[in-house]
């Protein structure tokens, strides 16, 4: 088969690498333009434009899918399959081209987590099981026909980040066995409509205005809502402190106690040394690792030898 994959980020690499690795006919891989980045606003690629020109890969960098020019290039290519991960919503004639059809790789067990963020929402949920699914391309986004679904449980303090490098891997594994279905024509792909059970969890995009910890919550949604944002975009609080200042501060980690107490809602308890926690609904948050505004990410030690974290009146708005 002549596949084309079809990529940006970090994510989308691994599964690249394995039908590279498996010698696959990758004929063409399609990645977003280079752009600016970081302070310099140096020119930066995408991480699957590295891997594909470290593989002689031929890369296409199309500004809009439907020009003209990309339409040809891509027609060009002559694919039988083509392969989405983690890229951008595609036009009917591009994902509709190959004879094969085009499949998406999405790190949820659909049909529940459509959307750009399923990773962050079933740790924010609380969710103990994910995984990762194929589907079929269509016109509505991430409603296409399911050719397979992986699983894998949801450690109980694990943070979006590690689970999203622990799906990247099963990714790779289930484009694979998605590829060697399709290459043997054993594809019995299912409708997501039979799968339906109960009202559908989403996973919409996610905006700096919604990392805002709200401290009246419960403990274990606190701490699901912390994990589920690290390390990026990041659960965040204000610290205000005793001349009625307010600064922005992250948190990346933390555990929780359930107890009861007497304490007002984001007051803090700490012996300015080795522990910091902060009172909600019905118990604490013990923070592990922070950073305030101007400041870099450190371990709450190192944070409370710079910081007088007695001068910290509560956490909150």
């Amino acid at each position: 088969m002549r596949i084309v994959f079809m990529g940006t980020p970090a994510f989308a690499v691994p599964i690249l690498d394995i039908l590279v690795k498996h010698n696959y006919n990758i004929v063409g891989v399609v990645t977003a333009p280079d752009k600016p980045s970081g302070r310099g606003l140096k020119v930066q690629q995408s991480a699957v434009k590295e891997y594909a020109l470290k593989h002689g890969l031929h890369v296409l960098q199309p500004e809009k899918f439907k020009h003209p020019d990309f339409i040809e290039a891509l027609k060009a290519l002559k694919a039988d399959l083509q392969i989405v991960v983690a890229f951008r919503m595609l036009p009917e004639i591009v994902w509709n081209m190959p004879s094969k059809g085009t499949f998406n790789l999405h790190a949820s067990l659909l049909p529940h987590y459509r959307g750009a963020a399923p990773i962050n929402f079933a740790i924010i949920n609380g969710e103990k099981n994910t995984g990762v699914t194929t589907f079929f391309l269509t016109h509505e986004i991430d409603t296409g026909n399911i050719i397979l679904q992986q699983t894998c449980e949801i450690g109980e303090n694990e943070t979006a980040g590690e689970l999203h490098d622990r799906l990247m891997q099963l990714g790779a594994d289930t484009v694979l066995k998605t590829v060697q279905l399709i290459e043997r024509d054993e594809v019995q792909a299912i409708p997501q409509s039979v799968m339906v059970k109960g009202e559908l969890k989403a996973a919409h995009k996610i905006f700096k205005e919604n990392c805002l910890i709200k401290w009246e919550n419960s403990a274990i949604e606190i701490h699901h809502f912390i994990r589920g944002l690290s390390p990026f975009p990041t659960a965040f609080t204000y610290i205000l402190n005793e001349q009625s200042e307010s600064i922005l501060f992250k948190i990346y980690n933390a555990t929780y106690q359930i107890e009861a107490h007497q304490k007002q809602i984001g007051a803090v308890e700490t012996d300015g040394k080795t522990f910091l926690k902060v009172a909600c609904k019905d118990g604490f948050i013990d923070l592990l690792k922070v950073q305030m505004a101007g400041k870099k990410a450190m371990l709450l030690p190192e944070f409370l030898r710079g910081f007088d974290a007695h001068n910290i009146k509560k956490l909150g708005n």
